[in-house]
């Protein structure tokens, strides 16, 4: 009956920290990008790149303090351990809940490097988050369309060039980029209508995890496969942290070497496309399997894992 009684109260102050935390955050890493504008010199721009990063940490901070605000999480961690905030990653995730993110943020905030996210040109323009995206060095990418490389072909390999001119910025900071794989979260209604061969995940996309490989890749000291499972969250995992009521996380981290097999033109080789797919796929039945063990681990009995609150 309490327990009921407290849900209201747990949902203001879970989502009024978040939300502050975020908010003054933000702002501060905004006001350190003000001066990067105004100063367009290397050492300047470098230094106050690593500040914004020092803050952005923060996050990183207030999103694993997030987990224990109003009722401590079980962490149950388990592979590699042995990463560093000092190098740089690509991690290749399975997608099931916004929560995902706070996770990764908790991984991060631990022993590895902050993370970056490629985004699209457009969203540079959106108040606060463009301008703060921007102080953070992450990628802004614009990409031309077949049809615009049909019509002028000098564009052809431009994306390309341009986003590894942006990425070298990265070799100053150390660097963690995300990759969501499956492009979506997973609902049993997507796993249906796009007939998914695996039994908890939707089928991985490869475009997007080529192209930071093609445009990063010797930057990378290795590519970490992580899984992640809410094993209890029966309903939506979103609502079961607002309400203090997500009890475990179950995380899996393999490291995996990059490998030259791996950087190439996935949009131009077909013969390259096919077999980085192939690489993706067979990653993705080893996740799988990882997931269904970390179920049994559990004691859940081994059925598609859903979020109900995933509907994009």
């Amino acid at each position: 009956m309490w327990t009921q009684v407290l849900l209201p109260f747990r949902v203001i102050i879970n989502f009024s920290f978040a939300a502050l935390a975020t908010a003054v955050i933000g702002f501060i890493v905004i006001l350190i990008g003000l001066p990067k504008i105004l100063l367009p010199f290397p050492p300047v721009q470098r230094a106050l790149s690593t500040l914004a990063n020092s803050v952005f940490r923060l996050w990183g901070y207030a999103m694993s303090m997030l987990f224990r605000l109003t009722q401590p999480v079980r962490w149950h961690i388990q592979g590699d351990s042995e990463l560093h905030r000092d190098r740089w990653y690509m991690i290749l995730c399975n997608h099931q809940s916004w929560v995902d993110i706070p996770v990764l943020m908790h991984l991060a905030s631990r022993n590895m490097p902050m993370p970056r996210f490629f985004l699209k040109q457009e969203l540079f323009w959106v108040p606060v988050i463009g301008l703060g995206c921007w102080t953070l060095d992450m990628p802004f990418m614009k990409r031309y369309s077949r049809e615009k490389i049909e019509r002028n072909p000098e564009l052809q390999g431009k994306d390309i060039a341009t986003t590894q001119k942006k990425c070298e910025k990265f070799r100053h900071i150390p660097t963690t980029v995300i990759n969501f794989c499956e492009g979506t979260r997973f609902t049993a209604e997507k796993h249906a209508r796009k007939r998914s061969e695996f039994q908890h995940l939707l089928p991985p996309k490869a475009g997007g995890t080529a192209f930071t490989l093609q445009t990063m890749g010797n930057q990378f000291d290795a590519i970490l496969d992580i899984t992640i499972v809410y094993p209890h969250s029966s309903k939506s995992t979103v609502w079961a942290l607002l309400t203090g009521q997500l009890r475990d996380v179950y995380v899996n981290v393999e490291t995996v070497p990059v490998t030259e097999d791996l950087i190439g033109s996935y949009f131009e080789d077909a013969l390259f496309k096919a077999h980085f797919q192939n690489w993706l796929n067979s990653r993705w039945h080893r996740k799988d399997k990882v997931i269904g063990g970390l179920r049994e681990q559990a004691g859940q009995p081994p059925s598609v894992t859903m979020d109900y609150c995933s509907s994009k």
